[in-house]
């Protein structure tokens, strides 16, 4: 039986950049990411988000934009990751690396795709653009993509329980083919 854990994803945009963070240990080490982890018991999503993003990289936020929702499914594991994907456009303070994270920020043109989870490519122009999105994305290991859906909406819910809604869905993408170009 397959149980759910709750995480949190935020991007730090400035115009034209982005800041992400090279892991420096632990799942996803070795790629660049935006900064995140797991909401721990009492805290909503937006706090645990809030929080991981100060211990990463030093930042501070008033508020976020939550743009996306993405289920993450690895073969052989039985817990699925609910990651809710958020945007910060203002922030306080000055990036700093942690324990964890060393940040740098990008062009968003020259984003590191080749040097992060396969998945990025597909959802991260949807957040560079502002618009919101669900997804589910499966893995053999942490390179491969089995198999996604993708779907763009029009708003997102707060603390949604409803993981596809009926309405107002935009098909962007379902299957198995390879990724988008570089």
């Amino acid at each position: 039986m397959l149980t759910t854990k709750l995480y949190t994803l935020v991007l730090v945009m400035q115009p034209q950049r982005i800041l992400l963070g090279m892991k420096k240990r632990g799942f996803g080490a070795g790629l660049w990411n935006g900064f995140g982890g797991k909401v721990q018991l009492g805290e909503t999503v937006e706090q645990a988000a809030k929080r991981e993003l100060h211990e990463e990289s030093g930042l501070t936020v008033d508020t976020l934009q939550k743009m996306g929702q993405i289920t993450f499914e690895f073969v052989g594991n039985s817990e699925l990751m609910e990651v809710h994907i958020f945007r910060a456009d203002n922030f306080h303070g000055d990036p700093t690396e942690s324990d964890e994270m060393r940040p740098q920020w990008f062009d968003v043109d020259q984003i590191p795709f080749k040097e992060m989870w396969p998945d990025d490519i597909y959802w991260f122009p949807l957040l560079l653009c502002k618009k919101y999105f669900l997804g589910y994305f499966k893995f053999q290991g942490q390179k491969t993509i089995l198999e996604y859906t993708l779907k763009e909406v029009e708003k997102m819910q707060e603390e949604t329980q409803e993981r596809f809604p009926d309405g107002d869905i935009k098909e962007i993408s379902v299957g198995k083919e390879p990724p988008p170009a570089l």
